[in-house]
């Protein structure tokens, strides 16, 4: 009942049906290497976020080129703020509201400069791209508290004076007249002394690893199912071969038989027949 499985056109089913499974293992599997990126990102975000910072020195050879591992970890740096650096970048929505962050040089007393971003400010409505003030940072020594972040890639397009597309450090340090490290730079968490006037801090990442691990299984039990369907549709079409052949059987033993033809009696035998009959068995 099933050799119609070998048929060119059920042997096409199974083909679509193997590659329909095959794109949804690897979509199973495109959401679990998602996942295990966010499940790193979260590790990160737990081990660094609020571990206790560490001295410039320390952390020198992260500003330069940052490990991947050391994001979010927190450096207390000391130095002075150069306004006259400032920058703004554009295109930085927070909470789903568009703004700017803003980023400032910061020299320190070593001699090195870095970068701080020290939070976010939401667009303007006097001047259309621009923001409507910039809060200016403590003057003098100051004391950051900061959290490491790579450098952001060239966007490829440009921005306004005073603006940035990206917080791609070393386009930035092209601006400036003075060396700044390109690796990373540092999200403002604390500074001291304070000032009133303060761009809004960032939240801390969310450290929920999301619908990765349901949408992955959700695809590999699509993948199953679409064979379990398969061989569904092949016990039916078997079903119903059987039950055509059954009919089939039932019609030929109903159909009413030929009687055979009744046997001839034999015919009499004339008078001449009967009389040559005798002459024949006398001899003559």
């Amino acid at each position: 009942m099933y050799r119609f499985l070998f048929s060119s056109k059920w042997l096409g089913y199974f083909v679509l049906a193997l590659i329909f499974a095959t794109g949804c293992v690897l979509l199973g599997r495109w959401q679990m290497d998602r996942r295990a990126e966010t499940l790193a990102e979260i590790n990160r975000v737990v081990t660094n976020y609020s571990a206790t910072p560490l001295p410039f020195s320390a952390a020198k050879a992260e500003f330069q080129s940052l490990d991947p591992e050391r994001e979010w970890a927190q450096v207390e740096l000391h130095g002075r703020y150069d306004v006259s650096g400032q920058r703004v970048v554009r295109n930085r929505p927070l909470n789903g509201q568009p703004g700017y962050e803003v980023v400032v040089p910061f020299r320190l007393s070593s001699g090195e400069a870095v970068v701080i971003d020290r939070g976010w400010l939401p667009i303007g409505n006097k001047t259309p791209g621009h923001p409507d003030s910039i809060p200016a940072p403590p003057a003098g020594e100051v004391t950051v508290v900061a959290r490491l972040k790579a450098s952001e890639p060239d966007l490829g397009r440009g921005a306004v004076d005073g603006q940035l597309a990206s917080i791609d450090l070393p386009s930035f340090a092209t601006e400036l007249g003075y060396p700044i490290m390109t690796g990373a730079y540092g999200q403002l968490a604390t500074e001291s002394p304070a000032v009133q006037a303060m761009p809004a801090p960032f939240a801390k990442p969310a450290t929920d690893e999301g619908t990765h691990l349901s949408y992955s299984l959700q695809w590999f039990a699509f993948g199953v199912l679409m064979f379990v369907g398969f061989g569904y549709a092949a016990r039916q079409q078997a079903r119903n071969a059987r039950i055509d052949a059954e009919d089939e059987e039932e019609e030929i033993s109903a159909m009413p038989r030929r009687k055979a033809p009744a046997p001839r009696k034999p015919k009499r035998p004339t008078a001449e027949e009967e009389e040559d009959a005798i002459l024949d068995a006398q001899g003559y």
